[in-house]
């Protein structure tokens, strides 16, 4: 009992802000490493291919950073649905869960690696990728599209870990991964000369090493429910459950996935170098949003479990901790992205021209990671609480009547640069912490008269 302990945080007892610690630092440890393998693969790219080859692995490992994160938010309906069942203490109820998102998740990546495969040459003509980047952007989709059921493989384990309050294991498969992927793009790339194309191969193999490696330590593992082949198939209830959580989440981020694929289509038109340095900057912003992106997830499985405990005066107490405390750092990485820009920039290419538009967009960028640290946790307050739907209609809203209204007005400037399309995301951060002030209230209101 003490063994298991060590391995899964309890959040519906002792000290939440350690609670939230302890789950919070391997959370973005892992996250940090998953940000490094657009980052690695850009790095080594841009240092032995050109600008082209930059654009097309900036464009196409956004584009599959929008798949990988929809999938991850649909998980997060199984992360949500077993933490509760932890918190009610009904281990049988979570091993069906987990039956459940497997048979989902299989059947999902069959149909996304079908669908992206067929389609990639499309997708990367509405990207309107420039015409020196096209066909290596169309290889790095396929090889990456191929490689979708090992995504939904890794991010559906940890989903799993986490839901049980297990982060420790999620940062050492991908850590193994990290380090696959930096040795597979140091030899595709750097010694076979491969290019765009080794790069997605390299990541591919990383994600397929690491769910190798993680489905016998799984298997040892004392977790907190009921688990066998058995329960391996679709539960209605469970189904219903993790979809009415977990899909107006994925939808929600579809949608500010696709907004920022249209503002990377709108700088795509602006140019090569335009195009160029927005790839680079998004490699750097994919780091700068780390601590937002934790702050949700932590706060989604503390919320979780205490809901599931009956405790929303705790769940509560972990949203507000876990919010200042990631305004306070995300002020330092604030400070980062706007005055040193062009030094963070520096460590992706060695073009003057790209780092002074990655430079550029950063600037008008940077207060995104105070802000998003007060929208994600509200975020994941609502998501842990199984009230995804105002998060479905925060991020469809922000996304077409905000973001790309915005950046669109911004690109038509007279002598417009990457500031100003940088600033279109801020803008639409502070917009929906508007929304959520509302939501809370709105919600706070129905508690008190017990509905």
């Amino acid at each position: 009992m003490e063994n298991k302990k060590k391995k899964e945080i309890s959040f519906t007892e002792g000290s939440a802000f350690w609670a939230i610690i302890r789950f919070a630092v391997p959370v973005f440890g892992a996250m940090v490493l998953q940000a490094a393998y657009g980052a690695v693969d850009l790095i080594i790219v841009g240092f032995f291919g050109d600008a082209a080859s930059i654009s097309a692995v900036g464009t196409g490992s956004s584009f599959m950073q929008m798949i990988t994160l929809i999938i991850t938010s649909l998980a997060m309906g199984a992360t949500v649905v077993i933490g509760q069942y932890i918190g009610e203490n009904r281990p049988d109820k979570a091993g069906d869960t987990v039956g459940t998102t497997i048979i989902i998740f299989v059947v999902l990546g069959i149909i996304l690696t079908v669908l992206l495969e067929l389609f990639a040459t499309g997708i990367a003509g509405i990207l309107q990728v420039p015409e020196e980047s096209f066909d290596k952007a169309v290889t790095y989709l396929r090889i990456c599209s191929g490689g979708i059921l090992v995504i939904i493989a890794y991010n559906v384990i940890s989903s799993v870990l986490r839901g049980v309050g297990n982060a420790k294991l999620p940062f050492i498969f991908v850590c193994i991964a990290c380090v696959v992927n930096i040795v597979g793009d140091l030899f595709f790339v750097a010694v076979l000369g491969l290019d765009a194309a080794g790069a997605a191969i390299a990541t591919v193999l990383a994600q397929f090493v690491s769910v190798v490696v993680s489905l016998p330590v799984m298997k040892h593992q004392n977790l907190p429910f009921s688990f066998s082949l058995k329960r391996i198939k679709i539960h209605p209830n469970k189904t219903r459950r993790i979809i009415s959580v977990g899909v107006p989440i994925a939808v929600q981020e579809a949608m500010v996935q696709v907004s920022f694929l249209v503002i990377n289509s709108i700088v795509n038109n602006m140019g090569l170098m335009p195009s160029a340095g927005y790839g680079v900057a998004q490699k750097l912003v994919s780091f700068i949003m780390l601590i937002p992106s934790t702050v949700m997830q932590s706060v989604s499985a503390f919320v979780a479990q205490n809901i599931g405990a009956g405790n929303s005066k705790r769940a509560k107490q972990g949203f507000y901790t876990t919010v200042v405390t990631g305004c306070c750092l995300g002020a330092l990485i604030f400070c980062m992205g706007f005055f040193k820009g062009d030094l963070m920039s520096a460590m992706f290419t060695n073009e003057t021209d790209v780092i002074a538009q990655s430079a550029a967009y950063l600037k008008g960028f940077s207060a995104e990671c105070i802000l998003t640290c007060i929208l994600f946790g509200s975020t994941g307050y609502f998501n842990g609480s199984g009230k995804s739907l105002p998060v479905m209609i925060q991020g469809i809203a922000s996304a077409f009547l905000i973001r790309i209204p915005v950046a669109t007005f911004m690109s038509r400037l007279p002598d417009t640069s990457l500031t100003y399309i940088g600033m279109a995301t801020p803008i639409t951060t502070f917009c929906g912490i508007i929304f959520f002030l509302v939501c809370f209230r709105i919600y706070g209101k129905k508690e008190k008269k017990g509905l």
